[in-house]
């Protein structure tokens, strides 16, 4: 805890003898910014601050600099001295339905995303599961596990590695293994969107449903696009693809996601699925609409 203030205050300290040029409602305006650790405020009440007194610009910059580098420094040191089971975060995801009288229904989805990144590792868990019975006949039954680790070896670029396991009956497989390795870019990186772009060989085991089986050589690609549109609502758009001689698969989810109360937020979403070659007697294309409850940690 001393290391971490001792961090964050040095840098202010040194730039104390360039803030006697900056006038003093100005540099309340920058401490009260600062004092609310959020970057985007900093970043306007600095732009407007150097507009207000241009003759002080370079004694703003430095003031707002050494408070940036002390917040990176601090947050760096924290990171080196977490364990394996802290910087966790991620989302919860849960929806359903029940109907009785005419029709007798039940339905469930439920999905679970984890994300830990550190300051040259990003890994991502993602487990999802639909299950739907209708008239006491189960009509649906998909399971999804995906772990994907990345090395950053840049700002932007990284290496990923995949591996995932799918089971859907309904489409024609009980048991899919997928694994990839590949390099990823970060095309878009701000606090409004972000673009990830992923491609690689891979290698894919399928057990159809009609007791076939089939490995075979593929090559992956993988889009993941994020949209802040306001304070409270984000759009988001994910595929994948994995592209062989034999059954290629295509994936793609759109999402929309509303804040309600603290960490809690509503999400309607629609997934396509696509298989190039089912089984006899198998439709090639699933869908899937989910309106489910988000809990974020």
């Amino acid at each position: 805890m001393r290391i971490s203030v001792l961090l964050f205050a040095a840098p202010l300290l040194l730039a104390n003898a360039t803030t006697a040029e900056i006038p003093g409602p100005i540099r309340a305006m920058l401490d009260a910014a600062i004092a609310s650790g959020n970057p985007a405020e900093v970043a306007i009440v600095e732009k407007y601050a150097r507009s207000a007194a241009p003759d002080s610009a370079a004694a703003i910059s430095t003031v707002t600099d050494s408070w940036r580098a002390a917040r990176e420094a601090t947050r760096a040191a924290q990171i080196r001295a977490a364990g394996p089971f802290d910087l966790w975060s991620g989302n919860a995801e849960i929806g359903g339905y029940f109907t009785t009288g005419n029709t007798q229904n039940i339905g469930v989805s439920g999905v679970l995303d984890l994300k830990r990144e550190s300051l040259d590792w990003r890994h991502k868990l993602h487990l999802a599961a639909d299950y739907q019975q209708s008239l006491g006949l189960v009509s649906r039954e998909h399971y999804v596990a995906a772990y994907e680790p990345n090395f950053k070896f840049s700002p932007r670029g990284y290496v990923y590695g995949a591996a995932q396991y799918e089971s859907d009956r309904f489409l024609g497989y009980d048991d899919r293994v997928s694994a990839s390795l590949g390099a990823g870019y970060s095309a878009i990186k701000d606090e409004h969107a972000t673009l990830n772009l992923e491609l690689g060989p891979a290698f894919r085991y399928t057990d159809f449903t009609d007791t076939t089986r089939e490995s075979s050589i593929a090559a992956r690609g993988s889009l993941d696009f994020g949209w802040k549109l306001s304070k409270a609502v984000t759009f988001s758009q994910a595929a994948s693809a994995y592209v062989q001689h034999f059954n290629s698969t295509v994936t793609g989810t759109t999402a929309l996601n509303a804040k309600l109360i603290g960490p809690l937020a509503a999400k309607l979403s629609y997934t396509v699925q696509y298989e190039s070659m089912p089984p006899v007697g198998r439709v090639g294309t699933d869908t899937t609409s989910r309106a489910s409850l988000v809990y974020s940690f």
